[in-house]
């Protein structure tokens, strides 16, 4: 298991080598600047990678049935109200998010059913 999903692996069984503290937010920063990382060597993103970019944010919003423009950081600490709590909750529902059915994966504005077919949407 490479790339980000081995990384999460090792800070999921040891939070405070990487993060300090078991923390969604710390843990959150901590892929951006990796992801930055990996993009300033040049190394492009796997499929998988790629998915949880830019899936799992919306994902997440759905699994709660909340809307917002908050990171999932933030999602999980207004569903948890504790860093450590989220951090935990975050590793199961990555789980789930990664053997979801990605068929379910539909933009709301798709299935908005009052638009009409002449209507333009921008």
């Amino acid at each position: 298991m490479d790339g980000i999903f081995g990384l999460l692996e090792k800070i999921s069984q040891k939070p405070g080598l990487y993060l300090g503290s078991p923390s969604v937010t710390a843990l959150r920063h901590f892929l951006v600047g990796y992801k930055f990382a990996r993009q300033e060597m040049g190394i492009v993103p796997n499929e998988l990678e790629l998915d949880f970019y830019h899936e799992f944010q919306p994902w997440l919003q759905r699994y709660f049935q909340i809307q917002t423009p908050n990171a999932w950081d933030k999602v999980l600490l207004f569903k948890y109200l504790d860093e450590e709590r989220a951090f935990s909750r975050f590793f199961q529902l990555l789980e789930e998010f990664r053997y979801r059915d990605k068929n379910q994966d539909i933009d709301p504005i798709v299935l908005d059913d009052s638009l009409q077919a002449d209507e333009k949407v921008a």
